[in-house]
């Protein structure tokens, strides 16, 4: 089972008791670079949280969004910033992570992790939708 989550406007210890509230086994970390001026959100402090709280944290680099396309998911034109990304997703190092995540997901209840509040303004729907599409767990 896959669920996304954005931790936009939260604590670390709100963000940990939803993962917690809905059984979550693993967080996976789709940012490209896992650092954050949110304090708590950055890999290491992330990681060593979620992991205290029970839950595995796996940083996907390969499926971040690079800089050049967030803006397009900001914006009016969300639709163009996702057709780049799926295009992105052709590339052999992030086909090799989404098979990875289609693995995790086939026996463990996974959330997909960006910083975004809305998926609908993030790329990890993008994400979702295509291994739910294409490698279906």
């Amino acid at each position: 089972m896959v669920e996304s989550v954005g931790y936009e406007g939260r604590t670390i210890d709100e963000f940990v008791a939803d993962l917690t509230d809905r059984h979550i086994d693993v967080l996976v970390d789709v940012r490209l670079n896992a650092v954050s001026r949110r304090r708590g959100f950055s890999k290491t402090a992330l990681s060593s949280t979620v992991t205290s709280a029970g839950i595995e944290y796996l940083h996907l680099r390969a499926l971040g969004n690079p800089k050049e396309n967030r803006a397009a998911f900001g914006g009016a034109d969300v639709a163009s910033g996702r057709d780049a990304y799926r295009d992105l997703l052709r590339a052999p190092e992030a086909s090799a992570a989404m098979d990875q995540l289609a693995e995790l997901a086939s026996s463990r209840h996974v959330a997909i992790m960006c910083f975004e509040r809305d998926e609908q303004q993030c790329h990890r729907l993008v994400v979702i939708d295509e291994l739910m599409s294409v490698r279906e767990p």
